[in-house]
């Protein structure tokens, strides 16, 4: 057992006489004063504490004083608070104190909802924690990656992620795939030994990187570097390694940068015009700041991170957790769904019906020669073996396992070498052309053998009436080895095929109504298979999944990239489909224009999930594919996914009804504020004001994240669209405007109001009018056909109640309002009331002509 130990760290560049790849592994666990049994629980947190844990970065969960900073980092807010203070010292204490409250409200209020906001997506993430086996204490466990140390025994199997960079002690027939680090695309074997010092990373053959993960075979791992440090950590920090940009993402940054450069314009001019009419410099300038703060979308990041991670919240209620909460814009606008038969279409368990030899009927034989091989084997766990192990056949006494050769996705088989009855013999199982393959004989039911070339024909012919009936089918073969005490891959020839495993999948209940559900949802089902084609159409078709034609990998193969484009979005079944063969349909399914979703488990399916434009999979799956994905299901089920797409396109509805309402919104008190600059002979709104009117309205709009969202924006995948952004902006930023003059006209012209009233009533019908039409703009039906959310109705109930009395609290004087009298108050309700009819029937208009 390793001891309490002094710090150490091992260098790993090329020209370090240190390089760990270059040491025999007794050296380098001395080095690294570790053990074969692993390190101690005490030891192991003593060097966590001492080189951190396990990550590229430091974790994406911000410090709470980082994130409460970061809501005044804005330039313009951030000048404004200097103007203030400047004002403070210049005599005008009451108003600088009552805009630096207003600020550093609103930015509490923006730090809450963003803390809740990011707490809540933590506590979800943790849902899907990965997760690696060490040896601890003498004792294997599972630890969460995160918690990995440089001298940690890590055990490695298929399907693992690699979780440091380290020196492979013990490997049998290892496969890693390293193409993130190497660009390599076929796996590469991993042996024990040593290599020269200067060998590239990539002829590092005893070495194992994070980043990468295990294709086949087994493994023992001595940690090195962790963290930052490791390769991989390296080549993040040179590219500074972001995921890629989302629509969802591209869009918002795109309106931020709109919204931005025409407040900038419009900020500008209206300064010079307040400066060029000979009003005080310090109040136009801090008009014009607080101006700038209530006009740019400031709140876009809270708001926006509010309503994605309350979406959030509710998908992990309804068993969809979202690693990346930006996918959620993919998610719901996903059109397409690939995903294996296995799981979506059938139940995830398979079970053992049948164990014919090549003749009619059962062969003992086979169903013990197969049980022997799924008891000793020790590689990836998989539903196959467990459905054998489920028939509890007794183990012989005199059985003992000498070596194995272990599954992988090239042989398609596994094979054991055991010690029987004073005998050796090598038994495998896989799927039946490959088994077939290293076969020279088959053995009949009454112990005879003939050459396979003799009853090849009657085994095709077996083989495909199984799969007609919807059989998942495996071959069992097994060869004498007298004398060997080890086995590899040539070994597995000349061998004797017994007979067939035949297991089967019962569909999943309801599968009809949910495939109809999803197809009501506009997204089509296409199934991505390594079963036989007759397997495969007869699931689809006992499913309810409607499709005239199959392709096969083999059809695939001779395949042009043009073809397969016109074909792709045509064939709901692809079938005999090699793992490579999954991107090149997803990307052929991409340039038809699709929005793509990937449904993987398997080891095999990360570069599926990385390519699809949503990859998901389930809390079950390999650490490579659950790694790799956007979206991870709590249960294996499309009913689930299903549940998972409408709450998404819900989330993403309510996020979009701010942005449509915040571009139209910012627009129009702009082009209001500019015209007012030009008419008016004094500020139309004090700093103040502008500030907490600013301050107002935004609450209703941080409840947008509960509304509810109209059917028809459920019914159908939906993508961002700017251009109907910005038309929405121009035209109801317009209506707005319009009204704004109107108010103006009538202050002015027909109340002769003074500069105090003007102020007071301006700041009620921009509060009220501002409030209201969110309830309008909400929906695309009538408002009164589409209710909103009770915490919306109560937000906006409340502002509109303090908007009528703050003029007529103790607080109106200091800020600024007057009394004002009953008929201007009737006249504005009218104004809002028109500008609200206005409103309803502008949208309907709109979104006629814009769908």
């Amino acid at each position: 057992m390793a001891k309490d130990a002094p710090s150490m760290e091992i260098p790993t560049d090329t020209t370090s006489p240190m390089a760990f790849w270059a040491l025999p592994s007794a050296e380098l666990l001395k080095r690294m004063r570790a053990a074969p049994e692993g390190l101690s629980g005490t030891e192991a947190a003593r060097r966590l504490a001492e080189f951190g844990v396990n990550r590229l970065r430091p974790s994406t969960q911000t410090k709470s004083w980082l994130l409460l900073l970061a809501q005044f980092r804005s330039p313009i807010v951030v000048i404004l608070l200097a103007a203030s203070i400047l004002s403070f010292f210049l005599g005008e204490s009451l108003d600088a104190s009552i805009i630096l409250l207003i600020v550093v409200f609103s930015g509490l209020l923006g730090f809450w909802q963003e803390k809740g906001a990011a707490d809540a997506v933590q506590s979800l993430l943790s849902l899907v924690q990965i997760k690696t086996m060490v040896r601890r204490d003498g004792q294997q466990m599972e630890i969460p990656v995160e918690k990995i140390v440089p001298g940690e025994i890590v055990v490695l199997h298929a399907g693992d992620l690699v979780p440091a960079d380290g020196a492979l002690l013990e490997g049998k027939t290892l496969f890693v795939d390293e193409a993130t680090l190497t660009g390599e695309t076929l796996p590469t074997e991993k042996l024990p030994g040593i290599v020269s010092p200067e060998a590239t990373l990539g002829s590092r053959t005893n070495s194992l990187y994070m980043g990468t993960h295990v294709v086949s075979g087994t493994g023992t791992m001595l940690v090195v570097t962790t963290g930052a440090k490791t390769e991989f950590g390296k080549i993040s920090e040179r590219l500074k390694l972001r995921p890629s940009e989302t629509e969802f993402e591209r869009g918002v940054r795109r309106f931020g940068y709109m919204v931005l450069e025409l407040t900038l314009i419009l900020v500008i001019a209206i300064f010079a015009i307040n400066v060029y009419f000979g009003r005080p410099v310090l109040e136009a300038f801090l008009f014009t700041l607080a101006l700038a703060v209530g006009l740019t979308p400031q709140l876009l990041p809270a708001i926006i991170s509010v309503n994605l991670a309350q979406g959030a919240k509710q998908m992990a209620e309804k068993k969809v957790v979202v690693k990346r909460l930006a996918s959620i814009e993919n998610f719901g606008s996903m059109d397409i769904l690939c995903s294996d038969k296995t799981g979506t279409l059938t139940e995830s368990s398979v079970r053992l019906e049948a164990s014919p030899g090549v003749e009619a009927g059962e062969n003992p034989k086979v169903l013990q020669f197969a049980f022997l091989n799924a008891l000793f084997q020790t590689g990836y766990t998989n539903p196959i073996d467990q459905a054998i192990l489920a028939r509890d056949l007794s183990r012989p006494d005199n059985c003992r396992k000498l070596d194995e050769e272990p599954y992988d996705f090239n042989r398609r088989r596994l094979s054991v070498l055991l010690e029987w009855n004073d005998a050796t013999v090598m038994i495998s199982k896989g799927a039946l052309p490959n088994i077939l393959n290293i076969c020279t004989q088959v053995e009949m039911t009454d112990g005879r053998r003939v050459e396979l070339k003799d009853v090849h024909a009657e085994i095709d012919a077996r083989f495909k009436a199984f799969c007609g009936q919807g059989y998942r089918i495996l071959g069992v073969c097994y060869r004498p080895l007298p004398g060997v005490m080890a086995i590899c891959r040539e070994h597995e020839r000349d061998m004797v095929f017994l007979g067939f495993l035949l297991f089967s999948s019962p569909l999943k209940a309801g599968i009809a109504e949910t495939l109809k559900d999803l197809h009501q949802l506009g997204i089509q089902v296409k199934i991505i298979t390594g079963d036989h084609h007759e397997a495969a159409r007869s699931a689809a078709h006992l499913a309810g999944l409607k499709s005239s034609r199959v392709l096969t990998g083999s059809d695939l193969a001779a395949m042009s990239d043009t073809a397969l484009l016109h074909q792709a979005s045509r064939v709901n079944i692809f079938a005999e489909v090699e793992p490579n063969q999954k991107e090149r349909i997803i990307r052929a399914l991409q340039k038809a224009g699709h929005v793509v979703g990937f449904l993987g488990d398997g080891i095999n399916d990360a570069s599926a999930l990385h390519a699809a434009d949503v990859g998901i999979s389930v809390e079950s799956a390999a650490d490579a594919a659950k790694e790799a994905a956007d979206i991870v299901l709590l249960e294996k089920d499309l009913a689930v996914l299903g549940r998972g797409v409408r709450e998404g396109r819900r989330t993403f509805a309510n996020t979009l009804k701010y942005v449509y309402m915040a571009t139209a919104a910012n627009f129009g008190n702009m082009f209001s504020m500019a015209g007012a600059s030009l008419f008016l002979s004094f500020l139309p709104l004090l700093p103040k004001q502008i500030l907490l009117t600013n301050l107002l309205t935004d609450f209703p709009e941080m409840t947008i994240a509960t509304d509810r969202v109209d059917r028809e924006l459920l019914a159908k995948p939906r993508r961002w669209d700017i251009k109907s952004i910005r038309k929405f902006m121009l035209t109801f930023g317009l209506i707005s405007s319009i009204f704004d003059f109107v108010t103006f006209a009538l202050l002015m012209k027909v109340f002769h109001t003074s500069i105090a009233e003007f102020r007071t009533a301006w700041f009620m019908e921009s509060v009220i009018s501002a409030s209201l039409v969110v309830l309008v703009m909400r929906t695309r039906i009538s408002v009164f056909k589409s209710l909103p959310s009770r915490a919306l109705l109560t937000a906006t109930a409340v502002i509109v109640c303090i908007a009528c009395l703050l003029p007529f609290s103790p607080l109106s004087s200091v800020l600024g309002f007057t009394h004002i009298p009953l008929r201007i108050a009737a006249a504005l309700a009218l104004v809002v009331l028109l500008y609200l009819c206005t409103a309803e029937f502008a949208k309907r208009l709109f979104f006629r002509h814009n769908k």
